[in-house]
């Protein structure tokens, strides 16, 4: 009986001490990074965990939400909107945006996501409305500034902040698009024309230019032959005039050594009246434009025959 009363007193004593291990275990509470827990006792809000060791009173207290601090992103549904000169088109959304008080996050909207989706879709709704069509197809930072405002300061209660909002798609009617695309393939084929325009006129004016320098080249070619033309001619002319001064400055020089040579052989009055009748044969040779005659031309003519006979003498001995 006392073993017996032993051992059902140890396995109570087992039991206890494995409950309350149990116990203590269940109420501690890791915080991961970038996240934080909303803890309630007995149904009301007690305080906010953040990363960390955490210890909960059991039974009376309890995890509510379990809430990322991250960043995170929402892709919504297209939506319909009509834009200000009546055009119905698609737009869908893309809403990036981060929790900054866990406990508003928890308390402030039912169901806080599809809040954001009906408020993101009545912002578009009522910004696209005030504007028209082309507007809207290039304004797409414009829309995203207002949508990105007006939702941030909605969102602010219920601890979210709205830090960008994208147009992720804008689906105009089948009509427009194809209206569009007309367009746009008109304004390629003007842009390819006046492309090819531009392209002929710079290939033109390149020909141009390219003439331009050719016939300056020429030009310049053609000088410069000119001058080297007129240099040769030049250096010829001077050439040919200091080759007949050389020439006239030797005869002078024989002339004047003949003369020199006369004067030391002191030549009789024959031989000069010869030498005369002499420089008179060359003066008739006709190319004088004037022949003077001397008026002794007759006593000159008996000398030389005179001369004449005595050299046929002095030849017969």
């Amino acid at each position: 009986m006392l073993l017996s009363g032993i051992s059902f007193g140890q396995g109570i004593g087992i039991f206890i001490l494995f409950l309350a291990i149990v116990i203590v275990v269940s109420s501690i509470r890791i915080v991961p990074q970038a996240h934080a827990y909303v803890v309630e006792r007995l149904g009301t809000y007690r305080d906010t965990w953040s990363v960390g060791f955490h210890l909960k009173m059991p039974i009376f207290d309890k995890v509510a939400q379990r809430i990322s601090l991250k960043e995170q992103v929402v892709d919504f549904a297209p939506q319909p909107v009509i834009t200000k000169d009546n055009v119905t088109m698609r737009i869908d959304t893309v809403v990036f945006f981060q929790i900054t008080d866990p406990k508003l996050f928890a308390y402030g909207v039912e169901r806080p996501i599809m809040a954001i989706e009906n408020l993101t879709a009545t912002t578009l709704r009522n910004i696209i409305g005030d504007m028209e069509l082309d507007e809207t197809l290039t304004s797409r930072e414009t829309i995203n500034t207002k949508m990105r405002a007006t939702l941030d300061e909605a969102t602010d209660p219920w601890g979210i902040k709205v830090n960008r909002v994208e147009l992720k798609n804008i689906i105009p009617p089948v009509a427009i698009q194809d209206a569009m695309e007309k367009q746009m393939k008109a304004e390629r084929e003007r842009r390819e024309q006046i492309l090819i325009a531009e392209g002929e006129k710079k290939s033109a004016i390149l020909r141009a230019e390219g003439q331009k320098e050719s016939l300056i080249l020429a030009a310049e070619a053609e000088k410069q032959s000119a001058i080297l033309r007129a240099e040769a001619a030049k250096e010829a002319t001077i050439r040919r005039a200091e080759g007949e001064a050389q020439a006239i400055l030797t005869v002078q020089k024989a002339n004047a050594e003949g003369i020199q040579f006369l004067n030391g052989a002191a030549p009789v009055k024959e031989v000069l009246t010869l030498k005369s009748l002499e420089a008179f044969g060359k003066a008739a040779d006709g190319k004088a434009t004037k022949l003077i005659i001397p008026s002794d031309i007759a006593s000159i003519a008996g000398l030389a025959s005179s001369l004449t006979e005595i050299v046929k003498d002095k030849a017969q001995e």
